[in-house]
């Protein structure tokens, strides 16, 4: 092309090379230039000579400067650099300019919206002499500095140097080209120390790297620093080309290929080949549908819900939603249920593969699978196991499962506070879904799994709902037989399934809840049955687990045992299993530095691996109104001490402390009633109550107590100070007491059994109304005790204290 506007700046430099040209008329002579002269502060960028540009600052307080520059003869100001990008705020104080800056005449001032633009056309480079005005309007005495004399071929080599890298930048970014014609229109290419200015302006440096340059007066030094940013600015220049090209190919790419793929599906359709998407949606759900047995009212459903899914345009918001409900009604396993294996034998098999002790559990599961394959179903009960944690309620669930050959799928309701969860979403919300049920049977892909529902006691409730309520209808085998999940809003059965419960505790289910529930407990267990199941189940998973061979690894009998009783003695055994995996791992750092040499732990080695034991072998405690007590908790069966003592004489009183709750408080005013009205007949002083200040305490304060199965203890401890006898040793005893001295009836009779034994203490007392469920406990359980049952207190006073109250002598 010959359009002369079209033609490259880097021509007219190229043919300017070596000719003396003599500067613009625009440019003044030296010796007319002002020594005196207003400044102005600009921002983020120092102004060059070799510049023209515009300029634009507030009105106030720049608007006195430029009319008093206005009505000069040269109409010449200063602009100086201030290192702040902000110059909106406050007015900069005169320290702050730069003392280097540039004289620039001013060319068509405006104003407008509290703003003066002006065209600067950069002259000459001034340094500050002196100021004379140090508030706006500045007025400041200047000089202008001479470069000194250079040798030419230097020159002219920096020159052709920085002209190179005018020619780069321009072929990345040609929107230089218009400031390269303002130059050539001023100066001549081979005008070095404009050219230096020229390409330091041309650069994105920051303002402070560009006044370096604009200080820098010697023509080599500054042309060596505006070198140096121009290759910068190659560098950047170059990267951003680089990622401009990626970024465009990957859009072409992407681009053909998605028309290429519009064009395939067209070509495919027009020969009969392939579906359109909601063809192939519908044909997928017809296929999906095709494999179950739905009921009728489903089937009926599903057609409506396709006729609509085909009329909808896919772009469509319903058509999303209609899709996702088909895609989950079609993956419900609608009739699909896996055939039970109804062996006892293997069923016993597998739960004692799987569990050590635990008889009587499995005897009831046992039971249970009976019952089953008697009526040929598995259906109309709900399993609850109960237990402290770590006894295995969640893997017996498992058991039971692998035993009737069924898919099993295990979710925990623990802190679960909305019903959507349990019953799902309406479908018109956004994101909606089915209840755990609904996915739990997806999962599966039959209708009748397991389902354990973990944590159940700790179920919550919220403004969202109450999901324990919303499992009413769930656990009901009346109701579950016509679930309704809110999202699917059709009618499920879920009869089939086998719901298996887990719970630490009773109090905290809703009692509709429980009362749906078959309830099995699970005690904890006794130091033998830790040490089976250690050998036999924890030890050789945590091998396996790291990789360990049982002859680079060995743990003794008598070592497990003393980790038992010396650290693990919680009614689980999860801190058991902590302990032996931190064995597991000290072995292997040992196996690593010694590979030659198998690891042998033995009880003298626990301390070095393990540390102090937690829990030392306990002395029976001895003494005058000492008396050890029964107790159950969450945790597991625990032993409690009750002490009395006499404080004064002075007056009566009655003090109680251990942070007991309300019931426990309840059993102590009982047992101290009973106690100071019957002293006579129990051989005690009659009135050392009413001379005495005594205190009962419950050693633990720090752990709140409560319960109805301490009044006996309670009694006996007060009995021992008012007689100043203390009771038998090695005694613990669990009963609540009447006013009457009847002892009533408590619960969680094998958790305290095994408390009693785990402290070996082997003389009981218990009601005589649980005299069933002590005979009802295995015979390891029992082996080894003297348990005597009391009907009335007088029985826990003969087994105490050797012999029989006084008869008659009670004030009732």
């Amino acid at each position: 092309m010959n359009d002369d506007s079209q033609q490259d700046p880097l021509d007219d430099i190229t043919e300017y090379i070596g000719k003396d040209e003599s500067k613009s008329s625009l440019t003044l002579a030296r010796q007319s230039m002002p020594r005196r002269m207003y400044v102005i502060p600009v921002s983020n960028r120092p102004f060059f000579p070799a510049q023209v540009q515009p300029v634009v600052v507030n009105q106030k307080p720049w608007h006195e400067t430029l009319k008093r520059v206005s009505e000069t003869d040269h109409h010449m100001v200063g602009l100086c650099f201030v290192d702040n990008p902000d110059l909106e705020g406050p007015v900069p104080e005169s320290d702050e300019l730069e003392a280097m800056g540039c004289a620039v005449r001013v060319h068509h001032a405006q104003q407008e919206g509290g703003k003066i633009q002006f065209i600067a056309q950069g002259v000459q480079r001034i340094r500050i002499v002196q100021w004379l005005r140090r508030k706006p309007p500045y007025l400041v005495e200047v000089e202008y500095p001479e470069e000194p004399e250079e040798q030419k071929e230097e020159l002219k080599a920096y020159t052709l140097a920085i002209i190179s890298a005018i020619k780069d930048l321009l072929r990345t970014n040609p929107l230089y080209g218009e400031e390269v014609k303002q130059y050539l229109s001023r100066f001549g290419p081979d005008d070095s120390s404009p050219l230096a200015d020229f390409g330091a302006s041309m650069t994105s440096a920051r303002g402070t790297e560009l006044q370096e340059v604009l200080d820098t007066v010697p023509l080599l030094r500054r042309m060596e620093k505006v070198l140096l940013l121009m290759r910068k600015e190659q560098e950047v220049a170059r990267l951003q080309a680089e990622i401009n090209e990626e970024v465009n190919d990957k859009v072409q790419k992407h681009q053909r290929e998605f028309f290429l793929r519009e064009q395939l599906k067209v070509i495919q359709r027009e020969l009969g080949m392939a579906k359109d998407d909601k063809t192939a949606d519908a044909e997928r759900f017809q296929a999906r549908m095709a494999e179950l047995s739905p009921p009728d009212h489903v089937v009926n459903r599903f057609e409506d819900e396709l006729e609509k899914l085909q009329v909808l345009e896919q772009g469509s918001p319903e058509y999303g939603v209609t899709r996702n409900y088909l895609d989950w009604l079609t993956q419900v396993p609608w009739g699909q249920t896996s055939k039970d294996h109804f062996d006892l034998a293997e069923a016993r098999r597998i739960l004692d593969r799987d569990h050590d002790g635990l008889g009587d559990v499995k005897d009831r599961i046992v039971e249970f699978l009976a019952e089953g394959t008697f009526k040929g179903e598995v259906s109309g009960s709900i399993l609850l196991l109960v237990g402290p944690p770590g006894v295995g309620k969640t893997s017996i669930g498992r058991s039971v499962a692998d035993a009737l050959g069924r898919e099993f799928y295990r979710f925990s309701v623990g802190g679960m506070r909305d019903e959507a969860e349990i019953k799902g979403h309406r479908r018109t919300y956004i994101g909606a879904m089915p209840g755990k049920f609904v996915q739990a049977l997806k999962d599966a892909k039959v209708a009748n799994p397991v389902i354990m529902l973990d944590e159940i006691d700790k179920i919550g409730a919220s403004y969202q709902g109450d999901p324990a309520s919303a499992l009413l209808e769930t656990l009901d085998p009346e109701q579950n037989r016509e679930f309704l999940d809110h999202y699917l809003d059709l009618r499920m059965d879920l009869s089939k399934v086998l719901f298996i419960c887990t719970a630490n505790q009773l109090d905290t289910i809703s009692r509709p809840l429980l009362d749906r529930m078959d309830t099995i407990r699970l005690s904890g267990y006794i130091t033998e049955e830790k040490l089976v199941i250690a050998k036999h189940h924890l030890l050789p998973r945590l091998l396996k687990r790291a990789g360990l061979l049982k002859k680079q690894f060995n743990v003794t009998d008598a070592a497990i045992r003393q980790v038992i009783e010396g650290y693990a003695r919680e009614a689980g055994v999860r801190g058991l299993e902590k302990l032996l995996h931190k064995l597991v791992r000290k072995g292997i750092v040992q196996l690593l530095e010694k590979p030659a040499t198998p690891v042998k732990i033995n009880i003298s080695d626990l301390v070095g691996y393990l540390g102090q034991p937690n829990f030392k072998r306990e002395k029976a405690m001895k003494g005058t109104g000492v008396v050890t007590g029964l107790a159950w908790t969450a945790m597991g069966g625990v032993t409690l001490s009750i002490e009395a003592s006499r404080i004064h004489s002075n007056q009566r009183g009655f003090k109680l402390t251990g942070q007991l709750g309300d019931v426990m408080k309840e059993s102590a005013e009982i047992a101290y009633s009973y106690v100071s009205s019957n002293l006579r007949r129990f051989k005690g002083d009659p009135t050392f109550f009413d001379k005495s200040f005594v205190h009962l305490h419950v050693p633990e304060g720090a752990t709140p107590k409560d319960g109805p199965s301490a009044g006996i203890t309670m009694a006996t401890a007060l009995l021992s100070i008012a007689r100043g006898e203390a009771p038998q040793q090695n005694i613990a005893m669990t009963g609540e007491l009447t006013l009457t001295g009847q002892v009533l009836p408590i619960g969680g009779v094998r958790e305290k059994i095994i408390a009693a034994r785990r402290q070996k203490i082997d003389t009981l007392i218990l009601p005589e109304a649980n005299r069933g469920d002590y005979e009802e406990l295995p015979d390891y359980l029992k082996e080894g005790l003297e348990v005597n049952f009391a009907r009335h207190y007088s029985d826990v006073y003969a087994v105490c204290f050797g012999n029989k109250p006084k008869k008659g002598a009670s004030v009732h």
